[in-house]
């Protein structure tokens, strides 16, 4: 709805959330995967589900690794060209520390990549859909890759709200534009969640989205489009104008176009380079959907036309959206 105005405020919550300590075991975890990739991780974004609970045994960490390219992530030219045309590409990693296993799934995004997929104009969503919920960073090499990460965390955030703003209704809180934000990213990738999970994951944390609300809507220069409500938190004035209505109609018809046949072809590529990666797609799609799948022995071996085998009579039967 307008550009960037000043993110000093929004900058300041995310660098302070991003750098907040993190258990020994979860660095260490950063440190392990980071070694596998010739010593050009200029940091780890940790995130999802072990980030919000803390909870660490028979669970998968979340990773994302920022490299400053993706020829000197790999001594593999197919790994590094794999990522540069559909990234990123994800990896399973483990190791044993203080007597216990730690899992990891991360995945491998370039600093371009990063600036890129931030932005309000990229189609796919699933970088700023995920940059805009809490992370933390990790192992950071210097006060430039600090900086760097902060900028594109905030972009992301701004890039969410601002997508979302033109299909909000009249007096809508900042709950709800954040929860509709969260339904229109889901909706555009290709899921196994039931729906309303946009609302879980606001209220997930709460707080903390209703404290980046604020600083995100100066730093996006609409804040005159909004009322402090009696319980402090702004709402939105009015509906947004016919014209950004229908361009934001448009623009998320083009996003979940992009976004299922984009996760359609990373489920695929993931299939190849995560060890154990179709049980694990299975586990998680059994996990949030309740749609249960056998992977045999043959389907193992042959992970991408397993992967295509079963895509259709999954999404019959409600596994994905």
């Amino acid at each position: 709805m307008s550009k960037s105005h000043d993110p000093k405020a929004l900058e300041a919550l995310v660098a302070a959330e991003l750098l907040k300590a993190q258990p020994d075991a979860v660095v260490k975890a950063a440190e392990h995967a980071a070694a596998r990739h010739k010593g050009a991780v200029l940091g780890v974004l940790f995130y999802g589900s072990c980030l919000r609970t803390g909870e660490l045994d028979d669970k998968i960490l979340d990773f994302y690794l920022i490299v400053p390219s993706y020829k000197a992530a790999y001594e593999s030219r197919g790994l590094a060209l794999a990522n540069q045309l559909l990234p990123p590409n994800v990896f399973y990693d483990e190791f044993e520390h203080d007597g216990r296993t730690l899992r990891t799934k991360y995945n491998v995004i370039s600093l371009d990549d990063m600036h890129r997929r931030v932005q309000h104009d990229c189609r796919n969503v699933s970088l700023w859909a995920r940059f805009s919920q809490p992370m933390a960073l990790l192992i950071a090499k210097d006060e430039t890759a600090i900086k760097t990460v902060v900028a594109a965390v905030s972009q992301a955030v701004q890039t969410m709200i601002d997508a979302a703003l033109p299909l909000c209704a009249p007096k809508e809180s900042a709950a709800q534009i954040w929860t509709r934000a969260f339904g229109l990213t889901y909706g555009a990738e290709l899921r196994s969640e039931p729906p309303g999970k946009g609302a879980e994951i606001y209220q997930m944390d709460q707080a903390r989205y209703d404290r980046f609300f604020g600083p995100a809507i100066e730093a996006l220069g609409v804040a005159h489009l909004f009322d402090n409500e009696g319980d402090g938190l702004p709402g939105l004035k009015a509906l947004p104008c016919r014209k950004d209505r229908h361009r934001a109609q448009r623009q998320w018809r083009v996003r979940r176009l992009n976004g299922k046949v984009i996760s359609f072809l990373r489920l695929i590529k993931a299939s190849t380079t995560f060890d154990g990666g179709i049980d694990y797609l299975a586990w998680k799609i059994q996990r949030h959907s309740g749609v249960e799948i056998e992977i045999s022995p043959w389907q193992r071996r042959h992970p991408v036309i397993a992967g295509l085998l079963h895509f259709y009579r999954l999404r019959r039967r409600g596994a994905f959206r």
